[in-house]
């Protein structure tokens, strides 16, 4: 898996895509997690928040040994936010799973566990089960991080649609082939 360094910065990039999910952005930046994720060498926390009406606290330069972290609403693409990460962290909608696993980027999906008739969460446990992910919930997040050993996921070959149709498949009902 590709890790995103710039000039020494680390940066963990997060994702809600275009819903609230102020669980996943209160997990980000909850003191354990971020302890984590600075003994593991990252540097920067940027969090893509939607529609949630949790604000996280800035932290400007992380100069005192934390996480310099900040946040947004919306941009038009987060594509260039995923390239310049050295891991992301998203919600469960396929467009930003998919996204991140193109580009080659370590990726924990958090599941979340609000949604009724929650496909996403079948998407990511089976992508997690082929070693392409890290798969959480909101309170499960800092337990993911301590035993996220990156070096161990498989880089997800895109073009094959196969794996995900079957995946459809089952969920709509259909037989195996």
């Amino acid at each position: 898996m590709e890790d995103g360094e710039n000039d020494g910065k680390r940066l963990v990039f997060v994702t809600v895509g275009t819903t609230s999910f102020d669980a996943l952005v209160k997990a980000v930046v909850s003191e354990n997690v971020k302890e984590e994720l600075h003994k593991r060498g990252y540097t920067h926390l940027l969090i893509q928040m939607g529609r949630g009406i949790y604000s996280p606290p800035k932290v400007c330069d992380g100069a005192d040994g934390s996480l310099a972290v900040d946040y947004f609403t919306f941009s038009s693409s987060i594509a260039d936010y995923i390239r310049s990460a050295s891991l992301v962290i998203s919600h469960a909608g396929s467009g930003s799973i998919f996204e991140t696993l193109k580009l080659g980027k370590p990726l924990i999906v958090v599941v979340n566990e609000d949604l009724m008739d929650n496909h996403q969460c079948e998407l990511a446990e089976e992508l997690e089960e082929r070693k392409h992910l890290y798969c959480a919930r909101p309170h499960t997040l800092h337990q993911t991080l301590t035993k996220m050993e990156l070096e161990s996921l498989v880089r997800y070959a895109p073009g094959d649609g196969t794996p995900v149709a079957r995946i459809i498949d089952r969920f709509l009902g259909f037989p195996d082939d």
